[in-house]
């Protein structure tokens, strides 16, 4: 039985650790048959994920457009065409509006906002036959956590471009859409999972009782590149159920 991305050529960014969410989402694709370019800003790390899997694998900084644009090239020059591409680049912050400063913003422009925009332009240029473009959100642009103006106003403005691409290239055959998880265990993660109270604060707020995995992550990845999806513009929210109740406060996370 062919695997649901037999034939299809997907850029992932953000792979360059065995416990990202990329490097999950890459197996993934991997067993259902894609065949891959994975990148990340470290080319040592991504290629030790990228040789585990026959995997192209490439130095790319989201914040660089002319890297963006030799990313996609490589998708074609390397296996003749692109079909799906996503995108897990980020950085974390934190600040209060009252403290924050001018450069820890144009960080998170830089990364969130304006990369992410590049990002869908250049995957889409090379998308001849239509394709899937897949983006990372987060639950932190539904809610409104204390400390995260950065972070999260940036996850937002770019779950809008989401929906104008959706629109601007649903023509070309191109689905545009964005995963939001939840807090996940991942090794963007990890430093925050050592905090003894952490993990229960966030359970109590989901109804389904656990916290998500980089596997649910690629799960959904997986549907929106496949063309089982006939969805566009929306961000697909992967944290079960958070966003209906509210994030811990500092207090309750033990801070």
């Amino acid at each position: 039985m062919a695997g649901r991305l037999e034939g299809k050529i997907i850029i992932i960014l953000g792979a360059s650790d065995e416990r990202s969410m990329g490097a999950a989402t890459a197996r993934l694709c991997h067993a259902q048959g894609a065949k891959l370019v994975l990148a990340a800003r470290r080319l040592d790390k991504v290629q030790a994920v990228a040789d585990s899997l026959g995997a192209h694998a490439m130095s790319c900084d989201i914040t660089d457009e002319q890297q963006l644009a030799a990313l996609a090239d490589a998708a074609v020059s390397e296996y003749g065409k692109l079909d799906g591409a996503i995108n897990f680049a980020g950085i974390e912050t934190s600040s209060p509006i009252a403290d924050i400063s001018r450069e820890v913003l144009q960080e998170n422009c830089d990364v969130h906002l304006i990369g992410t925009t590049l990002f869908i332009k250049h995957m889409t240029a090379r998308m001849s036959d239509g394709g899937s473009v897949v983006t990372t959100s987060s639950q932190t642009a539904q809610l409104a956590p204390p400390g995260l103006a950065a972070y999260a106003g940036t996850k937002s403005g770019a779950d809008h471009i989401v929906r104008i691409a959706a629109v601007e290239y649903g023509a070309q055959n191109i689905r545009v859409n964005s995963l939001a998880p939840g807090f996940t265990p991942s090794a963007m993660t990890e430093g925050f999972l050592s905090i003894p109270n952490i993990e229960q604060a966030f359970i109590k707020e989901i109804p389904m009782g656990r916290l998500p995995s980089t596997d649910d992550m690629a799960n959904a990845a997986l549907w929106l590149l496949s063309d089982e999806s006939f969805m566009t513009g929306r961000i697909l929210d992967i944290s079960g159920g958070q966003t209906l109740r509210r994030i811990p406060t500092a207090t309750e996370m033990g801070f």
